[in-house]
């Protein structure tokens, strides 16, 4: 005698061997949390998992909105540690400029870094100093240190620093800063009254 098949979830050339009925809506059910991770699955997004990933890269470094599917208090926690990983390697790099601020240093950078990605340590803390130096508002401290280098090197805010060949004077917050034949003099001006201007390039 042959033994029915028809209630057997596991016997082959059944319905619920199938997939399209019986067990079938409990393993939709099932995994129904789970929808949308990948492109293809069932009831998932149209949107691929790369976008998804660049997206969450969009919310972690510049401030986009979080996408849906992540957990918008645990990628808040993860942008603010990245900032301030940010603020501590662009420190080593730009002492000065990070001394200028004291205990504000991590908090007065991530406010700037938040929507700006990052070009790297040194560029970063490059293009934060010039910003502050065209407002007005680059530290003192921090003067010498931002016009050295805008003497020693060229830089265009895209582009790496490319060392300068010829003889420069750059100024910030008041001191000047000038290379000949790769050497650089740096002069301070201690009359009252000086402002700063934004370096060119």
């Amino acid at each position: 005698m042959t033994t029915p098949t028809s209630g057997n979830p596991r016997a082959g050339g059944g319905p619920d061997a199938t997939g399209k009925h019986g067990r079938a809506g409990e393993r939709g059910g099932a995994g129904r949390g789970r929808e949308g991770d990948h492109p293809g699955q069932p009831g998932g997004a149209p949107r691929s998992l790369a976008t998804r990933q660049a997206e969450l890269v969009e919310a972690l470094t510049r401030a986009k909105p979080v996408p849906e599917g992540f957990d918008a208090v645990k990628v808040a926690a993860a942008r603010v540690a990245l900032l301030r990983k940010r603020a501590g390697e662009v420190a080593r790099q730009w002492p000065m400029l990070a001394a200028g601020f004291g205990d504000r240093w991590k908090a007065s950078f991530s406010s700037w870094a938040a929507t700006q990605p990052t070009q790297g340590s040194l560029r970063d803390g490059w293009d934060f100093a010039r910003d502050l130096d065209g407002r007005g508002e680059l530290p003192a401290i921090a003067g010498a240190e931002l016009a050295e280098r805008e003497a020693r090197w060229s830089y265009d805010g895209s582009a790496a620093p490319r060392t300068r060949r010829g003889p420069a004077v750059r100024s910030a917050a008041g001191t000047f800063a000038v290379q000949v034949a790769g050497h650089v003099r740096i002069v301070r001006l201690s009359y009252a009254g000086t402002r700063s201007r934004k370096p060119s390039t």
